[in-house]
């Protein structure tokens, strides 16, 4: 009888572990053999459905999400946030079952050990329940506390409708917001001027660094002790530009489905001017140069985990539409964090935007093994002479940072110069000169 017990035990200690699958560090892209567990989507007891995220991952260019194998519940975690996990790794296990909801929406019923005295205290723990209820970024769910908003009330523009740090930083702009919630009545007037301390706050916060902005922050370290670096600028007139786009957004926009931006136009006049200036297309490997008869150019866009750089192949070659349509492409994965390690591989120069959060004037720092990138920056109105007259004119500075060993500064005023040119009379673009 005790043997039939422990044969029937081992049968149904067989079965439970048979019923368990477990989920494994995916191919994460050529030559990148680990990650760094970025965080839990899911919790040990919640239900998961077939193919939804339970992790995110950070490599050192992307970021991306761990789906589940099939559904059932999430199970035991093996790794911790913030563990480096190998491809092929075991992070953790699906069961089977339907599960329960997310536990963080259940409602507490044990009174906390020290209840907050100050209306602004009350608000802030809400808060924080409201921002842990909702699956959320580090990043995000710091940026909510932050600035006491409630993600519930914000749309979400990323992959499956999940908040980003744009939506946020949109929503706070915006104004939306709404003041914590306070008690009504005289009761929450006489609790309203019960602040805070003598000196004031003086909250400090540790976070660990990601994957992403360690080898960002390693990779420009390195240029900067590698390369001589050195910038040269020049301004350009855009006043022939806008006057183009103005004209033929509209029948660009009807033709190709596509909005017709000012990237483009610069592309395709670095395209133009990387063929005019071959060394600011090259690279330097070991003692020799390797010069590229093509531009696959770098485009610098703003992803939710940082700046990423994914790269438009063979622009010298394509048209405007096409350059308008892969920059759309880019900027719109980047957000939902779709990007893929090929979308980033290569490029032989980049071009960074800084004019769109603002910037004046900037000396970027080339991307290695890129020898040079282009900085733009924003329009603005300037008094300037023309023909003996001054005109107030739309002007853009540009900067061009390079590595001085393979770029001379003849070279790099002269790439600068043929910008410059392009730009400010667009027809040389479709004449070649």
């Amino acid at each position: 009888m005790g043997s039939c017990l422990r044969r029937n035990t081992v049968s149904y200690e067989s079965r439970v572990e048979i019923m368990a699958i477990e989920v494994k560090v995916p191919v994460l892209g050529e030559s990148i053999t680990e990650a760094t567990l970025g965080e839990w989507l899911k919790q040990p007891g919640e239900a998961v459905a077939a193919d939804e995220p339970i992790a995110s991952l950070e490599t050192d260019k992307v970021a991306l999400e761990v789906p589940a194998p099939q559904a059932g519940v999430m199970g035991e975690h093996k790794v911790a946030v913030g563990d480096t996990v190998e491809v092929g790794a075991v992070i953790a296990t699906i069961e089977s079952g339907s599960g329960a909801p997310a536990k963080d929406e259940e409602t507490p019923v044990d009174a906390p050990e020290k209840a907050p005295s100050a209306t602004a205290a009350k608000a802030a723990d809400k808060q924080d329940e409201v921002a842990t209820s909702i699956t959320l970024s580090p990043s995000v769910r710091r940026l909510v506390l932050e600035h006491g908003v409630d993600p519930s009330k914000i749309s979400g523009t990323g992959k499956d409708g999940r908040l980003t740090k744009a939506d946020v930083e949109d929503y706070v702009k915006s104004g939306a917001q709404q003041a914590p919630q306070a008690e009504t009545g005289a009761a929450a007037s006489a609790q309203a001027p019960a602040a805070p301390s003598q000196g004031g706050n003086r909250n400090e916060e540790r976070v660990r660094m990601t994957r992403l902005r360690q080898t960002v922050a390693r990779r420009l370290k390195e240029a900067q002790d590698t390369a001589a670096l050195l910038t040269t600028f020049n301004d350009v007139d855009m006043t022939a530009v806008i006057e183009t786009r103005s004209k033929y957004k509209d029948l660009f926009a009807k033709k190709h489905g596509v909005k017709l931006g000012f990237m483009g136009f610069f592309v395709k006049a670095a395209c133009m001017a990387l063929k005019d200036v071959p060394s600011v297309n090259a690279q330097i490997d070991g003692e020799e140069i390797v010069y590229h008869d093509y531009a696959d150019i770098s485009v610098a866009v703003s992803a939710p985990n940082g700046l990423v750089v994914p790269v438009i192949r063979n622009a010298e070659s394509m048209s405007f539409a096409d350059v308008e349509n892969s920059i759309g492409d880019f900027g719109k994965r980047a957000k939902d964090g779709t990007l893929t390690m090929a979308d980033m591989k290569g490029g032989t120069f980049t071009i960074s935007n800084g004019g769109v959060f603002g910037s004046l004037m900037s000396t970027p720092i080339i991307n290695p093994p890129q020898s040079a990138v282009l900085g733009l920056h924003r329009i603005e109105d300037r008094a300037v002479v023309v023909d003996g007259e001054v005109v107030v004119r739309p002007m853009m500075y540009l900067a061009l940072s390079y590595d001085h060993r393979l770029i001379d500064g003849r070279e790099a005023v002269t790439f600068l110069v043929r910008i410059k040119e392009a730009i400010e009379d667009p027809a040389r673009l479709l004449i070649d000169l």
